[in-house]
């Protein structure tokens, strides 16, 4: 690895630790010509996933969308970074499972809902109105009214 502030590559490994779930690495690194310590973090190479959009066309997914799209519902709410990689990893997860690399759009926007209404209901509500593309108060009722019927707990959702 590189040194960010010597530019060598003579370096040794002084801490490792598994991050999102054993997904990713981060390792702790000093130069051992500088004695520079910097940060380093590795992730398994995946094959592309592909999103298949409504109209048949493909696309290629992208992590970091799906986070912002998540992250705008929770906005102001209680619900960490942390907590909202861990939902788009399981959601990832579950999706490879079921569907291998072309995944449906619906797919995705079906569980980023599931997943949402098990982590914080304001958010749940709020992506669903976007997703779902609620028109009047009605279809934010019908959400609200789903909500507390008896449905799944978080524990039995598919994707947590």
């Amino acid at each position: 690895m590189k040194c960010p502030k010597c530019g060598k590559q003579k370096d040794r490994v002084i801490d490792s630790r598994p991050l999102r779930q054993g997904a990713a690495i981060r390792r702790r690194r000093e130069c051992l010509l500088c004695g520079t310590r910097f940060t380093t973090y590795e992730e398994i190479e995946q094959l592309a996933l592909r999103v298949k959009k409504r109209d048949g066309s493909f696309e290629i997914f992208d992590r970091q969308k799906t986070i912002l799209g998540i992250e705008k519902a929770c906005e102001k709410r209680p619900v960490s970074l942390k907590e909202i990689e861990n939902l788009v990893d399981q959601l990832i997860a579950h999706l490879v499972r079921s569907y291998g690399r072309e995944i449906p759009s619906s797919a995705i926007g079906e569980g980023i809902v599931e997943g949402l209404r098990a982590l914080d209901e304001v958010a749940y509500v709020r992506f669903a109105s976007v997703y779902r593309k609620f028109r009047d108060a009605s279809d934010f009722v019908h959400a609200i009214k789903k909500l507390n019927r008896a449905g799944p707990s978080p524990e039995t959702l598919p994707l947590l």
